[in-house]
C-alpha cells in the first residue's frame, strides 16, 4: 500500500500489548526473554497460531482505530522483540543458555548460544508480514531485530570475536529483510537498542552490520534505538542523551527512531541526523495517564525546531507491549490527533 504523503505521518515502534487471555501477562512484565519463553502463552501449541492471528488483527485495528498511518502487526506473536528471530536460525542454541550480565547492569539474563554457523534456512517472519499485509489497507511497516543488538545478546561460543558474529547476524537479517519486502512491507525497521548500551564496541562495527543488513533494501528503512522499555527500566535511569547517535547518519537507513519523551532528550542532537527523517518518541510510556492532544503537540513542536515538517515522524517512545491496552490506544489516539491538527496549523 502507499505510504502516506501528508506531513507528520504517525507510526508506531512495533509492539502493541497483548490481550490477558493470550499470554501471561505478569510473568511477561518480569523481563525482555531473549531466549523462548513458551510458558508465558496460555494457549495449548495447536490453538496458539490461531489465536496470534485473532490477536494480531485486534491490535491492527486498534491501531487503525487511532489513526495510525504505518500500522504493524503489533508484533503480537513474539515474547520479546527478537528473540523470536534470533532463536530461529541455525547454529544458535537457546535451549541451554547461557547467563550474561543484563543491559541494566544489574541482573543475569538467560541467552542463546552461538554453538555453530549461524545460518538463517527458512523465513521467520514472512507469514507475520502476509498476514499483516491481508489484513490492513494502510501503509504497513514490519521489525527485525538488529545484527548488533543480536550479537551482544547472545553468548558467542564459535566465531572468532563479536564483530564477525554481528555480519553473520547481518547476512540473516538480510535475507529476511529481502523476503518481507516481497511479502508487501512498506517499511522495514531494525531494532538497534544495545548500541546505546556498548558505544565503543558500536564505533567499531555497528554501521557496517547495518548497512549489510539493509543491503538491497528499496523500501524506506528505520533504526530504531532507545534507552530500554519504561516497565523494565524507570525514568529515572535514563540518561538525557545518547551515546551512539550522530554516527547513524553514516547507516544506509532512510529514518532514525528515538525515544525522547521519557528521558526528556535534547533534540539538538537532532541535527547530527541532517540526513535522515526522524521518528520521534512524543508519547512517554513510563506515564500511566494518557497525555492531552495539546501534550503531544507541544513535543511533536520542540521537534520541529530542529527538524523540518517533512522529515518528522511522530511515534510512542518505544513498544507498548507492557502496558495497558485501553492506556495505549488512548495515547495514540492522542498523538494522531496532535499531529492532525499540527497538520492543519502548518497547512
Amino acid at each position: 500500500m502507499p505510504l502516506p504523503t501528508h506531513i507528520l505521518p504517525t507510526t508506531v515502534v512495533g509492539s502493541y500489548p497483548q490481550p490477558e487471555w493470550l499470554v501471561d501477562r505478569a510473568m511477561l512484565s518480569k523481563s525482555v526473554p531473549r531466549t523462548r519463553m513458551h510458558a508465558m502463552w496460555r494457549l495449548p501449541a495447536e490453538h496458539l497460531e490461531q489465536a496470534q492471528d485473532d490477536a494480531t488483527i485486534v491490535a491492527i485495528r486498534d491501531m487503525e482505530r487511532a489513526g495510525i498511518d504505518i500500522v504493524t502487526d503489533g508484533e503480537i506473536r513474539r515474547e520479546s522483540y527478537s528473540n523470536r528471530f534470533a532463536t530461529a536460525l541455525e547454529g544458535i542454541d537457546a535451549d541451554n543458555p547461557a547467563m550474561i550480565t543484563a543491559r541494566t547492569g544489574n541482573t543475569q539474563t538467560p541467552v542463546p548460544r552461538v554453538v555453530g554457523p549461524v545460518k538463517r534456512r527458512q523465513p521467520v517472519e514472512l507469514r507475520d508480514m502476509e498476514f499483516l499485509r491481508r489484513n490492513t489497507d494502510r501503509a504497513a511497516k514490519i521489525t527485525l531485530p538488529g545484527p548488533f543488538t543480536m550479537s551482544q545478546q547472545a553468548k558467542n561460543e564459535f566465531y572468532k570475536d563479536d564483530e564477525e558474529l554481528a555480519m553473520v547476524f547481518a547476512q540473516a537479517v538480510n535475507a529476511e529483510a529481502l523476503d518481507l519486502q516481497k511479502a508487501g512491507a512498506d517499511v522495514i525497521q531494525l531494532d538497534e537498542p544495545w548500541v546505546r548500551n556498548n558505544p565503543e564496541l558500536a564505533r567499531r562495527y555497528a554501521v557496517k552490520a547495518i548497512n549489510r543488513a539493509l543491503k538491497g533494501i528499496t523500501v524506506p528503512t528505520v533504526v530504531h534505538l532507545c534507552f530500554g522499555y519504561a516497565a523494565v527500566v524507570p525514568g529515572s535511569n535514563k540518561p538525557a542523551g545518547y551515546s551512539f547517535l550522530a554516527e547513524l547518519d553514516d547507516t544506509i537507513a532512510d529514518q532514525i527512531s528515538i525515544e525522547a519523551a521519557q528521558p526528556k532528550l535534547d533534540l539538538g542532537v537532532l541535527k547530527d541526523l541532517s540526513s535522515k527523517k526522524i521518528m520521534l518518541g512524543v508519547l512517554d510510556l513510563g506515564d500511566p495517564n494518557i497525555e492531552s492532544v495539546e501534550t503531544v503537540m507541544d513535543r511533536i513542536r520542540n521537534g520541529l525546531k530542529y527538524v523540518a515538517a517533512d522529515r518528522l515522524i511522530p511515534a510512542p517512545d518505544c513498544g507498548m507491549k507492557y502496558m495497558p491496552r485501553a492506556t495505549a490506544f488512548g495515547k495514540l489516539k492522542a498523538m494522531c490527533e496532535a499531529a492532525a491538527n499540527l497538520r492543519a496549523e502548518i497547512g
